[in-house]
């Protein structure tokens, strides 16, 4: 006797719900946002309850498929819409304390600094090295998956590869990402120039995100110097009332800002043997309801 339709969508439920986490973790790499990412799955589970499940060996390979190539075409609008963005584009920060299974397979390409990278790659490079790099899929997949040889997929990655290599320095140790981030901030709320100028790269570059909502600068900030003197600037009003809470934040150290209990920034760096060379402010209120929500 065959199943009911209603068995057969419990069942199709409880495969995708196993599946879930990976699908969430390939999507959000690929598009830089939370949000944009659990859309995107509500497309893969309409796609996964209409299609003729019985043809389908390998339903985590199906749904892994899906969510990529859809994750590829939502990326090439994406990047479209960032050209037209309200200043620098930073990815929506994820809580990783609260989610840990979004770095639980491999914690490679979520780093907000490796997100920021990515954005800057086509789609197709974007989706390659994501699937080699945080899971670890066989080139023979990935080839299958975007729809190319195994060479080129084995091609698509190195470049991806070659430019984060070219783009970054070699990340500092998460004790000294820790220590560098902590300095920083308290460096920052007492304007204390010469520490700043001390913590930070000579090529240092900060980003702010406001998103056109929020006062925030509209383009990078470079140099060691300017960017000191520009912090110091704003010190006195941007630290006023602040609480600073600390957060695994895309699986790395961020401090979050809250005033009167409400989150209206999270900070992170990046930084290597020369000190802080990347500063993230991330203020786009549309990008923070994740902390917003929750207490620090």
């Amino acid at each position: 006797m065959g199943q009911t339709a209603g068995e057969g969508l419990d069942e199709a439920a409880t495969v995708f719900a196993q599946v879930r986490p990976r699908l969430f973790g390939i999507a959000y790499r690929m598009l830089g946002s939370a949000t944009d990412a659990e859309d995107l799955l509500q497309d893969v589970w309409l796609r996964w309850q209409t299609c003729d499940r019985s043809v389908v060996g390998n339903p985590g390979a199906y749904l892994a498929t899906t969510t990529t190539r859809l994750a590829i075409n939502a990326g090439q609008t994406a990047r479209v819409r960032h050209e037209t963005y309200a200043g620098p584009w930073l990815p929506e920060p994820v809580d990783t304390s609260a989610d840990p299974q979004l770095g639980a397979e491999r914690a490679a390409a979520l780093e907000v600094a490796v997100l920021f990278l990515l954005e800057k790659l086509p789609p197709t490079e974007r989706a390659a090295y994501v699937l080699r790099e945080a899971f670890d899929y066989p080139y023979r997949q990935i080839a299958d998956i975007v729809q190319t040889s195994e060479v080129s997929a084995r091609q698509l990655v190195s470049r991806a590869r070659k430019h984060l290599a070219a783009e970054r320095r070699t990340p500092a140790e998460p004790p000294e990402h820790r220590r560098l981030l902590s300095a920083f901030v308290t460096a920052a709320r007492t304007g204390d120039l010469a520490t700043l100028e001390q913590l930070l790269a000579d090529d240092v570059v900060s980003y702010s995100d406001g998103g056109g909502a929020v006062r925030a600068s509209r383009i990078p900030v470079r140099g060691s110097v300017t960017v000191a003197k520009y912090i110091r600037a704003f010190a006195g009003r941007f630290w006023d009332g602040v609480e600073v809470s600390w957060s695994a934040v895309n699986g790395s150290r961020a401090a979050v800002l809250r005033r009167d209990g409400a989150a209206f920034a999270v900070l992170t760096v990046a930084a290597s043997a020369d000190g802080i060379d990347q500063v993230f402010w991330m203020m786009n209120p549309a990008k923070l309801t994740a902390f917003t929500t929750r207490e620090g």
